[in-house]
């Protein structure tokens, strides 16, 4: 079958012919209906080194962003159908942690010694005709098309989970929720903060076209530039917001998601460009929380799933064939993508 393959560190991925995979006990085979092109995907093959990367040593093949039909399962497996559709849980932990043991392998407390760090990242991944999964990491859809689904396994499900830790911030009448970052995670997280929340959303990017896309979607839309907090803060009638999401995760987008922060709110870094953050005493919001989160865990994405079946959520992507997924991700490196790449093995180029 063919695969795209993460073959060397800091060399772009291949499309190669692979033996297709069998599965073995505990584990389901999934004819993959589609995979998504992720950012952390390009981190893999172009920044990672054999120091930085060894949980992401090559090589397997990429995807961890896949939904699927059932095709075949393994020894002791039951409760399956074959064609039923289902997304895939990524991380992959010891499998026997308290972290794990709460289907929250994204924290798994062995993340040190795993060979590792989900189906996709480390592990092969979706990003091929067929690929063999943990029958528990699997979560239905139903009827949901399968195709559109495939991004929510990281670019809902992460926004999901920081929304969610923050939701103490957000309950109540008059909060303010501020999103950094409008591409697709901050897309959903607008989506996703309208769903759970009666928060007013308050959206920043430097595009004008993010913007234009997160106001239809509900939000208040600010230009990220020097007038940016000022502006925050007149929408919020100079208190600040109660809760920040930070999808970028550079040093400037931080400092905007503190300054623009009022007394015990929270800012949530989700965006892994490693960005540092700064504290001092007589500047900073009295009892501002600040942390990072990663990805979600196997009940959230059972959320997920069902928020987009009840049409809570909605995807924004471009399809690509099997044959074409390295232009897709030729076009993600370049920044010339306008939706989420999806790459479906099972069609033409």
């Amino acid at each position: 079958m063919k695969a795209v393959v993460f073959e060397q560190f800091n060399t772009f991925p291949t499309l190669k012919e692979v033996p297709e995979p069998t599965p073995g006990s505990g584990e389901v085979l999934l004819k993959v209906a589609g995979a998504g092109c992720c950012h952390s995907d390009v981190s893999v093959f172009q920044d990672y080194t054999p120091e930085t990367g060894s949980h992401t040593k090559p090589p397997f093949i990429l995807g961890h962003e896949t939904t699927g039909w059932v095709e075949e399962v393994g020894p002791d497996v039951t409760g399956f159908k074959k064609g039923d559709a289902y997304i895939v849980y990524g991380p992959t932990g010891c499998g026997h942690c308290p972290h794990c043991v709460a289907g929250q392998e994204n924290y798994c407390s062995s993340a040190a010694t795993n060979k590792s760090l989900a189906l996709g990242l480390g592990r092969d991944g979706g990003m091929a005709e067929y690929m063999t999964v943990p029958a528990r990491n699997l979560v239905p859809l139903g009827d949901a098309d399968p195709i559109g689904a495939a991004p929510l396994a990281d670019a809902a499900l992460t926004p999901y989970h920081a929304i969610r830790a923050a939701m103490p911030h957000l309950n109540g009448g008059g909060k303010y929720a501020l999103v950094i970052g409008l591409g697709g995670l901050g897309q959903i997280a607008i989506q996703i903060l309208h769903a759970l929340t009666g928060a007013t959303v308050i959206a920043t990017d430097t595009k004008p076209e993010a913007l234009a896309k997160a106001e239809a979607k509900g939000a208040i839309p600010v230009v990220s530039d020097e007038h940016q907090v000022e502006n925050i803060r007149k929408i919020t009638h100079g208190e600040g917001v109660d809760a920040a999401f930070d999808f970028v995760g550079v040093a400037p987008t931080i400092a905007a998601a503190q300054a623009s922060g009022g007394p015990g709110s929270r800012v949530t870094v989700v965006g892994i460009a490693g960005g540092k953050a700064e504290y001092d005493w007589y500047s900073k919001p009295w009892e501002q929380e600040l942390l990072g989160v990663y990805w979600g865990s196997i009940p959230e994405l059972y959320d997920v799933a069902n928020m987009y079946r009840h049409g809570q959520i909605e995807t924004e992507i471009e399809t690509y064939s099997l044959d074409n997924a390295l232009d897709a991700y030729h076009k993600l490196v370049d920044n010339k993508l306008s939706a989420r790449a999806v790459i479906v093995p099972h069609t033409k180029a």
